[in-house]
């Protein structure tokens, strides 16, 4: 596909961050029905999701972030992406949240988070970090004991043995394993990509940037993205410049993922970025707020930009996910609290037990309908729109009765004209029909996400839909 803006390639083949803003799961997910849900040994219900390409986690953030508004459920969270460069950096993402907070504050958890996952160079502290938790985590991953000792909340059971190899090496890369910024030369790379994507317009980058931001994402309601962090991004790929310019100079070694290239005929293995360079990671937290003041206007223009959100809301979802994560600990409930050595109260918080990360083996959309364990057993199911071809009754078979079905749109691909986003969002539709689900009559009006409902269910004409999805009981 050619556009306007280029050849059309600017998603690129490996998705690292999200085309649409966080959601709560659970505020997406079927009233809980305690007959069928509640787990008998702790009495509590159970929310298992199946997530196709989330990619960068923020469903599951944010999800965990609002769990104190709702009563109390253990989730069960199975992520399906299509390469283990996604899934390491879920590992680090929720290793750097689930950091504790005496060893790393606030503003500087949320700092190290917006560097890492949406600049393509790092500073140098930032860097260390990387570099000390993917060591940390290449020495968990081929030790099961110490892994579930160490990371309670993470199950990679479901990995093959190969993939388990693999991964641990893509750790051991970004901890140094190559040394030298030759081994990623960040930079280099991006401009390649620029302009291999940009072709004879490279020349006049600048202005095809503001094309797109003004006449694409701003219309499409991106309207706090500023031109000057847009324009900074496209040029170098740092999203987010929390310091000045020149402390930016350290290859993010988690944005390198591996391609087959041909090459005089044959086939080799190559080490490059083949990311996004169109849209940018500013959707995910930096279009909407629940802070209504952030998104106020003065004279027509916003007074936030798409940055200072993206901080304001990875902030206070780091806050509320810290007093969530020990809250009974933190009041001194004796039953989460158990005492050391020394005979100094150690908190064992009930977040240890509430939820569990479980990563599934690449390529297993299409089987795991064959496991009983699966089937029918997710109560909703999360499809991003670079996984839509997966969307099969297959599939349709792993969610339980009475489920959801969340699909992704892609209102934020510049590349994509409007009449081919119509037609993304009627494939969207017949898939979901062809898989087993209907509209959902309840859903408030969207043009990020598609909501669906488990169709043909016996249990399905009593279903409750009378509550909108993203509203909390009260």
């Amino acid at each position: 596909m050619t556009t306007p803006a280029g050849s059309g390639s600017g998603f690129g083949s490996v998705s690292w961050w999200g085309l649409s803003p966080a959601v709560d799961l659970q505020a997406e997910s079927p009233p809980v029905d305690p007959d069928l849900q509640a787990d008998t040994e702790h009495g509590t219900p159970d929310l298992s999701v199946l997530l196709l390409g989330s990619t960068d986690g923020r469903h599951l953030l944010r999800t965990l972030a609002r769990a104190a508004l709702w009563p109390q459920r253990r989730f069960q969270f199975y992520v399906l992406e299509n390469n283990l460069e996604a899934v390491a950096r879920h590992m680090l993402i929720f290793s750097l949240a689930l950091e504790d907070p005496e060893k790393m504050g606030l503003q500087e958890k949320s700092e190290t988070f917006l560097e890492m996952w949406g600049n393509a160079l790092l500073r140098p502290p930032v860097a260390a970090f990387v570099r000390a938790q993917a060591d940390r985590l290449a020495h968990l991953v081929p030790e099961p004991d110490r892994l579930a000792e160490q990371l309670p909340w993470l199950n990679l059971g479901a990995l093959k043995f190969r993939e388990r190899d693999a991964l641990e090496a893509v750790f051991r890369f970004w901890a140094g394993g190559e040394k030298g910024p030759e081994a990623f030369p960040m930079s280099r790379l991006w401009d390649s990509r620029l302009r291999h994507y940009l072709g004879s317009r490279y020349d006049a980058r600048r202005g095809v940037s503001d094309w797109d931001l003004h006449m694409k994402l701003h219309d499409r309601g991106a309207r706090v993205i500023h031109t000057r962090e847009f324009r900074r991004w496209r040029d170098t790929g740092v999203a987010f410049e929390l310091r000045d310019s020149s402390a930016y100079h350290v290859p993010n070694r988690t944005l390198a993922s591996g391609r087959l290239l041909s090459h005089r005929g044959e086939r080799i293995a190559a080490r490059g970025y083949w990311g996004d360079i169109a849209t940018g990671p500013f959707v995910a937290f930096g279009i909407e707020a629940d802070d209504e003041s952030l998104l106020r206007t003065s004279n027509g223009q916003p007074v936030k930009t798409a940055g200072e959100i993206t901080l304001h809301n990875v902030t206070e979802v780091f806050r509320e996910i810290t007093a969530w994560w020990r809250p009974r600990a933190a009041q001194g409930d004796p039953e989460q609290v158990r005492g050391d050595g020394d005979g100094s109260p150690e908190p064992a918080g009930p977040a240890l037990e509430s939820f569990t990360v479980h990563f599934l083996s690449l390529g297993s959309a299409q089987t795991l309908h064959h496991k009983s364990c699966y089937k029918g057993r997710f109560q909703l199911l999360y499809v991003a729109c670079g996984m839509v071809h997966l969307l099969s009754p297959e599939l349709g078979a792993c969610v339980a009765p009475r489920g959801r079905l969340i699909v992704e749109l892609a209102q934020y691909l510049v590349d994509l004209r409007q009449e081919q986003l119509q037609g993304f969002s009627t494939k969207v539709g017949e898939l979901a029909q062809t898989a087993g689900f209907a509209p959902h009559p309840g859903a408030k009006p969207s043009e990020t996400l598609a909501r669906f409902y488990k169709a043909g269910d016996s249990g399905s004409g009593c279903m409750d839909l009378t509550v909108e999805p993203g509203t909390p009981p009260p």
